[in-house]
């Protein structure tokens, strides 16, 4: 190459190169210290440092592999990839070509340095307007966020994921969401708890019953529909009760008004009455745990001829469905109030509500689109 041409591929002056090549400088020039003579800016070794930047630079231009970078720095194949992605830049006049100029990655490094940022809600009011108005609807996180890649497909801007929305509920001095509305998530917490034991179950059921593992298979696979799980949700001091059922393969929820209190007759009545609106291809059988409530499930099998199966003791697992349904109806039945003072009308809306939401297990569909599809066919 000539003198210029190596001067412009080392990046230093023309004349710096010619006294380079010459070895031997100007004794009238003013030269500024060398590299080696300067004191090093202390950096963190979790962050790249620039002598490490001007590796990459000089090993990318030899056509070196990031791999290999990576091992000579003894760094993750992943830094170096991420490093190069984030701060390289696009050629003047050429879009298509891409340079990594290391000077301008750490200015970029140094830039994006500084704590706290602001958030990505707080920088967006139609972003934080969409989250506070579903959440305000009792929508969980990340419910939001899914419905907002749905929405907004090709606006980027308008993604977060669920992590961030609980962040700008969570973590004070913030103030990107409205903090009365940490009362609607699910817990109702303004702040992290880590998860508690579960409660203590009701005692065994005592009376015959036939075991989960009788039910066809065809129930555990969810593939197909017609098999409902069952609960109940207790009022203040065990005096009130509401049933609570799901149907496994939509997750479609149906509530259950018990009027006269939960003994076996009230419930097995209430039952009956209920499961004789569905039509019969969609009522298969019924699973249940063991508590008392249940004892005359043979009355409700002769009448209605649906099988009710049995859980094991302490496996609330075995109707997981059914469990993450009631901790939603907590939302709106909570615990220690008396439910009797809700009427068939207000369940079957807190039902409706339920079932419009939509759900990541169904691919982000909701019970009821899910219901209707079987309905039509």
């Amino acid at each position: 190459m000539t003198n210029r041409e190596a001067s412009r591929r080392v990046g230093v002056h023309e004349r710096t190169g010619r006294e380079w090549r010459n070895g031997r400088t100007d004794p009238k020039r003013r030269r500024a210290p060398a590299l080696a003579e300067q004191e090093p800016e202390p950096s963190s070794t979790r962050c790249l440092r620039e002598d490490e930047r001007i590796h990459i630079a000089d090993r990318l231009r030899e056509k070196a592999s990031v791999r290999t970078i990576a091992a000579e720095l003894g760094r993750s194949p992943s830094t170096i990839s991420r490093e190069i992605r984030r701060n390289g830049m696009p050629l003047r006049g050429d879009r298509t070509r891409w340079a990594y100029r290391p000077h301008a990655a750490q200015r970029r490094a140094d830039r994006r340095r500084p704590r706290p940022k602001p958030g990505k809600i707080g920088q967006n009011p139609e972003l934080r307007d969409f989250i506070q108005a579903h959440l305000a609807m009792r929508w969980s996180p990340e419910q939001i966020c899914q419905a907002l890649r749905r929405r907004f497909p090709d606006r980027p801007e308008m993604h977060v994921v669920h992590e961030t929305i609980y962040q700008a509920l969570y973590v004070q001095g913030r103030g990107e969401l409205r903090r009365e509305l940490a009362r609607a998530l699910r817990t109702g917490r303004a702040r992290r708890r880590p998860h508690r034991q579960a409660a203590a179950r009701q005692p065994r059921f005592s009376h015959p019953m036939v075991m989960i593992s009788e039910r066809p298979a065809e129930a555990a696979d969810r593939a197909v529909p017609g098999h409902w799980e069952g609960d109940l949700i207790i009022g203040k001091d065990g005096a009130s009760a509401i049933g609570t059922l799901v149907e496994r393969a939509t997750r479609y929820v149906m509530l259950v008004h018990l009027p006269g209190g939960r003994a076996a007759e009230d419930v097995s009545t209430a039952l009956q009455t209920i499961v004789q609106t569905l039509p019969r291809h969609l009522v298969k059988s019924l699973t249940w745990d063991q508590g008392s409530e249940m004892a005359a499930h043979h009355a409700f099998t002769v009448a209605t001829d649906v099988p009710v199966y049995f859980c094991d003791p302490a496996s609330p697992w075995q109707r997981g469905s059914n469990e993450n349904t009631n901790g939603l109806l907590r939302q709106y039945f909570p615990k220690g109030t008396d439910l009797s003072v809700h009427d068939p009308e207000q369940l079957t809306a807190v039902a409706a509500e339920l079932n419009s939401r939509p759900r990541k297990t169904l691919d982000w569909e909701t019970p009821a689109e899910r219901l209707h599809k079987l309905l039509a066919a």
